[in-house]
């Protein structure tokens, strides 16, 4: 499959825009690790190989561990591999990309912010909604992975 065109030419202020949004993640106390599991398991359920590609080399650069990155496709089945609160994150991640009628589920909502508090469970939906964005672009315009 062949790019179809290039979003930021075609519309390049809001593509701005958005690069700006995305810039403003880096001053969440959400870790750049934490983001990159978001990253990879919207791109895992949206089906974009593009941002797969791209942030599963990122989260390998700030320290990922190559473990947690193979099995967050599978995480309810991987026993201890993921700690708790890294559990809760990619459920998050799910439950808000794969968003049912009533969003987030109560229950999740209440043990994430048991856990976490209500400023990072705000970073985390922030941070699931930029890459669906990304996501879809990427996957509406057959984005395709850069060969390394």
């Amino acid at each position: 499959m062949s790019t179809r065109f290039r979003m930021g030419h075609v519309l390049p202020k809001p593509y701005k825009a958005l690069v700006a949004l995305e810039n403003t993640l880096a001053e969440f106390s959400l870790s750049a690790v934490e983001q990159e599991y978001i990253r990879i398991r919207a791109s895992q359920i949206n089906g974009c190989g593009y941002c797969l590609d791209e942030h599963f080399h990122d989260a390998l650069q700030k320290g990922a561990d190559l473990q947690k990155l193979v099995v967050l496709a599978a995480w309810r089945e991987a026993g201890d591999v993921l700690t708790t609160e890294e559990k809760l994150i990619v459920q998050i991640t799910e439950e808000v990309t794969i968003m049912g009628p009533d969003g987030l589920p109560g229950d999740t909502y209440e043990k994430a912010i048991a856990l976490m508090g209500q400023t990072k469970v705000a970073e985390i939906i922030m941070c699931v909604g930029v890459i669906n964005i990304w996501n879809r672009i990427g996957v509406s315009t057959h984005l395709n992975p850069v060969k390394r």
